[in-house]
């Protein structure tokens, strides 16, 4: 039975995370931030265990993490967006997306990272997108992040695979979510007519690639699509 830390793990891609690991038999842990009714639907329904921790705070992270006692696989799925002109967007709201989507990677991997460098084992999978392969207009921050997470994954690859840690990203491209929830009914068939499979995503679909990834023992410091070909 493998220990599995899920952050953002609550709601729409996280959620599908957590239920899949959870449905293996595995003890999974998953964090979230606000939305204590969602998480509580998702523990109830997968027999995870339910942990509010706000990523960007690292004391908190650090907190938690020593409270479980391994992780053999970490999944860094937390994050927040931004849609709108970078003119009109604020200073807080630029240093909110990336202490979310760049700074909650990093506190959890070096939370994480005292017990995988005892076992000289462990797997790390980060969630990009799309767009931070190829930027997208009017969300010039969100892009930025996954940009970084991006980067910061080939990094830590190199950094942590002599010590028997791998590292590998997910690019996931338009997929139902609650991120997706403003974005109008015509918008998002107009993606779907875009993208090569002609569909939009599903949670589970990025899912299963999380755990493949995760799972692949001579694969690391990779960026693996889930866009239907939208991004190639």
């Amino acid at each position: 039975m493998a220990s599995i830390v899920v952050t953002g793990g609550s709601r729409g891609i996280g959620a599908a995370i957590t239920a899949r690991y959870a449905a293996r038999g595995d003890r999974v842990y998953f964090l979230y931030e606000k939305n204590h009714e969602a998480a509580k639907a998702v523990a109830e329904k997968t027999g995870a265990t339910p942990i509010c921790c706000d990523v960007a705070d690292g004391a908190a992270v650090a907190a938690v993490f020593s409270r479980i006692p391994e992780v053999d696989i970490l999944v860094c799925n937390a994050g927040v967006c931004w849609y709108g002109l970078l003119t009109d967007m604020k200073d807080a709201e630029w240093d909110r997306i990336f202490d979310v989507n760049v700074k909650g990677i990093y506190n959890c991997v070096k939370a994480a990272m005292p017990a995988m460098l005892r076992k000289h084992a462990g797997s790390i999978v980060t969630v990009s997108s799309m767009w931070g392969q190829v930027g997208a207009s009017c969300e010039a921050a969100y892009s930025a992040t996954k940009g970084a997470v991006i980067a910061l994954t080939k990094a830590l690859a190199k950094e942590l695979g002599p010590s028997g840690i791998r590292v590998n990203c997910v690019a996931p491209g338009v997929i139902l979510t609650d991120m997706c929830a403003n974005v109008a009914p015509e918008v998002l068939e107009e993606l779907s007519q875009e993208t090569p499979l002609e569909r939009n995503g599903r949670p589970e679909d990025v899912a299963k690639v999380v755990e493949s990834l995760a799972d692949a023992e001579f694969v690391t410091g990779q960026v693996l699509g889930v866009s239907g070909g939208f991004v190639m």
